[in-house]
C-alpha cells in the first residue's frame, strides 16, 4: 500500500516538473519586447489614412443627423486594429544567436527554407515569443491603447513607450536586441 502511495507521488511530482520544465519562458525580456515593440511599429507605420468615424446614426425631429464624428487616429477602433493579431504576427519570429553570449529575435522570411531540426527549435522560440507576446499585452493592453487614443504613440516611439514606459522590461540606457528581417542562410 506505501509501495503503491509512493509511486503515485512519484508521478505526480514528475508530472508538475515535467509541465514547469516545458513550458520556456523569455530569458532577455527587453529584447523579447522590442521584436513586439518593432511589429507594433510596422503595423503603425503600415496604417493607410483613414475617415472620420461617424458616428451619427439617430434623426432628430427636424431630420438632422445626432451623435458623434469621431477621428479616426484617436479611436478606439484604431488601437483594437493595430493590437488585435499582434500576437499571432510574433509568430513569423525566432531566436538567432548572434554571439556566444547574445541572441536576438530575428523576422523570419520563410519557414520552409530551415533544416528540420532547426525549424522544430525555431518553431518553439516563436510559440514562445507570441506567449510572452500575449502577457506583455494583458500588462500593458489597456494603458497601451489609452495612449494611442491620445496621439502619444508616435511612429518611433512604440520601444520607448511599450518595453521602457509601460512595461519597463528595458531600461532607457539600453538599446540592443532590435529586429531585423533575416535571409534563410542566415538561420
Amino acid at each position: 500500500m506505501e509501495k503503491r502511495l509512493a509511486t503515485k507521488n512519484l508521478i505526480l511530482v514528475l508530472m508538475v516538473v515535467s509541465t514547469f520544465g516545458s513550458v520556456s519562458c523569455v530569458d532577455d525580456k527587453c529584447a523579447a519586447c522590442s521584436a513586439v515593440a518593432a511589429e507594433l511599429e510596422t503595423g503603425l507605420s503600415n496604417e493607410k489614412p483613414r475617415n472620420h468615424l461617424d458616428m451619427r446614426h439617430r434623426l432628430d425631429s427636424k431630420g438632422q443627423r445626432e451623435g458623434k464624428v469621431i477621428d479616426y487616429r484617436v479611436s478606439e477602433l484604431r488601437a483594437v486594429e493595430l493590437l488585435d493579431d499582434l500576437c499571432d504576427k510574433m509568430q513569423d519570429y525566432t531566436l538567432q544567436k548572434v554571439s556566444t553570449s547574445r541572441h536576438e529575435w530575428v523576422k523570419v522570411p520563410s519557414w520552409d527554407n530551415l533544416k528540420a531540426g532547426d525549424k522544430q527549435e525555431a518553431k518553439a522560440h516563436a510559440k514562445d515569443i507570441s506567449t510572452y507576446c500575449g502577457r506583455l499585452l494583458e500588462e500593458t493592453e489597456d494603458e497601451f491603447a489609452g495612449l494611442i487614443r491620445k496621439g502619444s504613440v508616435q511612429p518611433g516611439d512604440v520601444m520607448k513607450v511599450l518595453c521602457e514606459d509601460l512595461s519597463k522590461h528595458c531600461s532607457q540606457s539600453r538599446t540592443d536586441g532590435l529586429i531585423d528581417v533575416v535571409s534563410d542562410k542566415d538561420l
